[in-house]
């Protein structure tokens, strides 16, 4: 009989992914998270709904009624053209939130990419690939941004591309954390051994365990590039006039901050909005998926 006594092994406590429903359970709970979709929801029918909610076309200048402050006629007022200001926000909602949405999908493709390639395979992939994200990183990209578009000349295809191309290494890194934690688990080695092509492991194994990762990673990203967009369209570099954007419209009024504050205050209120319902979707997606979370 052994003398040796017996310490039981200690318990690992395994946390169960969250289902689909249950995280829609999760987030509606979420006031804070609702709200923002419900902000988002309206700005999205508003950039669909344009031309039907904007009671005048956005380039249609009065010169006998410049600089009318709010009121009856122009709910928000007019410009130093005498257009409305609520037709422009209205129809700059569709260029703000399409260069948006773009610039997202280019950076979260090519971080997906990079982080998943440096995260799965390692060596030489990782060394080489990480090195050259930390270069982006020590750069500041806005300068970059201000740089590109000053040589090739501003316009919306430029600015999508160059907001999107210099905003990808943080999803890039988050995406590397992720595959490496989970390429580490029990199922992604059973296919290893099961002879799965490396490929295949990645893509319908690894990939969708990720998807909560970058889901939240989109919706922060998209609020910074409409930040990013409204600062490069007020210095000049963005949206080119007579095409409106909340940034460009912004920059209209900076020479009439206080005889006309309307001009430059409602497309940032709409700016501020946008980006701040944005942050509230992510922080609500980020805990609905999180199982150590008591909502």
């Amino acid at each position: 009989m052994s003398l040796r006594a017996s310490v039981p092994a200690p318990a690992v406590q395994i946390v169960p992914p969250v289902s689909r429903q249950r995280t829609l359970q999760r987030f509606g709970r979420n006031r804070r998270a609702a709200a923002g979709a419900v902000i988002l929801a309206l700005f999205g029918l508003m950039a669909g709904l344009a031309p039907h909610l904007a009671p005048f076309l956005p380039n249609a200048a009065n010169f006998e009624l410049r600089l009318v402050g709010p009121g009856a006629g122009h709910l928000l007022g007019t410009d130093h053209l005498g257009r409305d200001i609520l037709s422009r926000v209205v129809w700059a909602s569709r260029t703000s939130l399409s260069i948006g949405l773009l610039s997202t999908l280019i950076a979260i493709t090519v971080g997906v990419v990079i982080g998943a390639l440096t995260g799965f395979f390692g060596g030489m992939v990782d060394v080489t690939l990480m090195r050259f994200t930390d270069m982006m990183l020590a750069f500041p990209l806005f300068f970059i941004a201000v740089m590109f578009l000053a040589l090739f000349g501003p316009g919306i295809p430029g600015l999508i591309f160059i907001v999107g191309a210099t905003s990808w290494p943080p999803t890039a890194r988050l995406v590397r954390a992720e595959f490496l934690r989970i390429k580490q688990l029990e199922f992604i080695m059973a296919a290893r051994a099961l002879g799965a092509p490396s490929v295949r492991i990645m893509v319908r194994h690894v990939l969708p365990n990720v998807v909560a990762v970058i889901v939240i990673s989109v919706t922060l990203r998209v609020g910074l590039s409409i930040l990013a967009e409204a600062s490069l369209s007020y210095l000049g570099l963005g949206v080119q006039p007579p095409t409106p954007s909340w940034g460009n419209i912004v920059a209209d009024g900076r020479e009439y901050l206080r005889t006309a504050w309307w001009v430059s205050l409602f497309p940032g209120v709409f700016v501020f909005l946008s980006v701040m319902a944005l942050n509230m979707v992510g922080d609500g997606l980020r805990d609905a998926f999180d199982p150590r979370l008591k909502i």
